[in-house]
């Protein structure tokens, strides 16, 4: 491996850097985006149960907004209510959208920066490529007024232009592929978020006290 990176020359380090922090990335959103991270599957239907004929203890609340992405936007509705007992339909949609914005922020973080990586590493292998070329001119540049160039300058140019390309491909193609699937991932997220939260507005409807 060490002897590749050798001949692919300095631009490949550009490269390596992309593949180090995307791969940090893919890990990280792969933790943070899991299933039991953010909509817990039964966690609407308990929240709906126990607040089935009064809303529940402020204690309960706040330990349901450290539960999940799902949990916090739904204490924040019951904590809308817990303020306001008689807050109208709409300032309790517009307690729930604002927390959704937060929890939408937190839920695409780092998405940009891995697909930007999926954007820079091909021309990152190209700029590599043309460092390349210029190799290879270069050793084909007459020396002294002779015919003739520098084999082993010609092989490391045309090292230098394959080693980046190839690079610059393998680490764009699964980046591509990854942001994709995670972009996919918060998208379905999203709409359970928001529906969960409609399902919460409806039933908070009934707990309502006329003001």
């Amino acid at each position: 491996m060490f002897s590749i990176i050798q001949a692919a020359g300095w631009p490949i380090w550009p490269l390596i850097a992309c593949s180090i922090l995307g791969l940090a990335l893919v890990i990280e959103r792969f933790l943070s985006l899991k299933t039991t991270k953010v909509v817990p599957p039964m966690l609407l239907d308990e929240v709906l149960a126990v607040s089935r004929s009064a809303l529940p203890a402020p204690d309960v609340v706040e330990q349901l907004s450290r539960n999940s992405a799902l949990g916090e936007v739904l204490a924040s509705g019951l904590r809308a209510m817990q303020a306001k007992p008689g807050i109208s339909n709409e300032e309790l949609q517009a307690a729930l959208e604002s927390t959704g914005r937060v929890v939408t922020h937190r839920l695409e973080r780092y998405l940009s920066a891995l697909a930007t990586i999926a954007s820079v590493a091909p021309l990152l292998g190209l700029f590599g490529t043309v460092v390349g070329m210029i190799d290879i001119f270069g050793s084909q540049a007459p020396a002294g007024g002779g015919a003739g160039g520098n084999p082993a300058q010609l092989a490391h140019g045309i090292s230098i232009a394959l080693y980046n390309t190839a690079f610059g491909l393998i680490i764009a193609i699964p980046a591509l592929i990854f942001w994709r699937y995670f972009r996919a991932r918060v998208d379905e997220y999203l709409l359970t978020l928001e529906l969960a939260g409609e399902r919460l507005l409806q039933h908070l409807a009934t707990l309502r006290t006329p003001s």
